[in-house]
């Protein structure tokens, strides 16, 4: 509304310019009030466009490349997909960046948030949430060093292996309801980059860790090929899910998460990814990691 205001004031301004410079030019007709009058006009054109600043929607979340993470183009894949929704939305994004539980919090309860990004969709979840339609997707793999190889065709085979996980992340209702029953055992950290040096110091011989942010933490960490090397994965074991803006679960969330999905139902976020993969610079472009003998790419 300040910002309608405005732009009706500025327009009332600039009308009253151009009137006394017309009335300059009838009466005189010299080329300096000619000048004027054309400045004139040429402001009153552009005082809506420099009056108007789009709304800001402000989210929260945690450094996590390549999907959110203030050191890359467009605060990473899944923050550069929100923010082209939002831009179809008409507003501008902040993405703020927290550790996970302190995102978690105020990304749900502050009323300066609009809501916490991206997340797993799971019954918990949902009556803290207004979903939004999908904003990307994320595989959950198991990785293991090979000289400590881990084998499991199904989750149940982890029985009794010490697994570790990062704390507040929803890792799928099976995995998550067989560690609440203790048949796994899990050891949770603050953060993968920091379970995956406990993997290297064999604190553990398994770690559950999104695939394609386990390629981005082997090449962006300066890992020596020879480290990557040492990595295996199985990722037969978790499907692959769908993320989400979670925006709060008030009215002006749910208002939030509809006009959100509205917006994005005009947008091609596939081609937005596929695009977003071809234009990183060459030193950021993620590398493969072997599984099953298999050199895999980023998709």
């Amino acid at each position: 509304m300040m910002t309608t205001n405005l732009c009706c004031k500025l327009k009332s301004v600039g009308a009253y310019l151009i009137t006394i410079a017309s009335g300059a030019v009838r009466s005189g007709g010299c080329l300096k009030r000619l000048k004027l009058l054309k400045f004139c006009s040429g402001l009153l054109l552009t005082l809506p466009a420099l009056a108007y600043e789009p709304p800001v929607l402000r989210f929260a979340t945690e450094e996590w490349p390549p999907f959110f993470s203030r050191s890359l183009p467009g605060d990473g894949l899944t923050g550069t997909l929100i923010g082209a929704v939002v831009t179809r939305m008409g507003q501008a994004t902040q993405i703020d960046y927290f550790p996970w539980k302190r995102a978690m919090e105020l990304g749900l309860r502050d009323a300066r948030y609009a809501g916490v990004v991206a997340m797993l969709r799971n019954p918990e979840r949902e009556k803290l949430c207004h979903f939004s339609s999908a904003v990307g997707s994320r595989q959950m793999v198991l990785a293991y060093l090979k000289d400590r190889p881990l084998s499991a065709a199904a989750l149940t085979d982890l029985r009794g292996a010490r697994i570790g996980t990062v704390a507040g992340y929803s890792n799928g209702e099976q995995f998550d309801t067989l560690a609440r029953a203790g048949v796994i055992k899990v050891e949770e950290g603050t953060s993968d980059q920091i379970n995956l040096r406990k993997l290297y110091a064999h604190r553990f011989p398994g770690m559950l860790i999104e695939k394609r942010m386990l390629r981005y933490l082997l090449t962006a960490g300066r890992y020596t090929p020879a480290q990557r090397e040492r990595i295996g994965i199985i990722e037969n074991l978790f499907a692959v899910r769908t993320v989400h803006v979670c925006f709060q679960h008030t009215a002006l969330g749910l208002e939030r998460q509809q006009a959100f999905d509205e917006a994005a139902r005009t947008l091609d976020l596939t081609r937005i990814e596929r695009d977003y993969w071809r234009d990183l610079p060459d030193e950021l472009r993620i590398l493969g990691v072997k599984s099953d003998n298999r050199t895999r790419t980023v998709p």
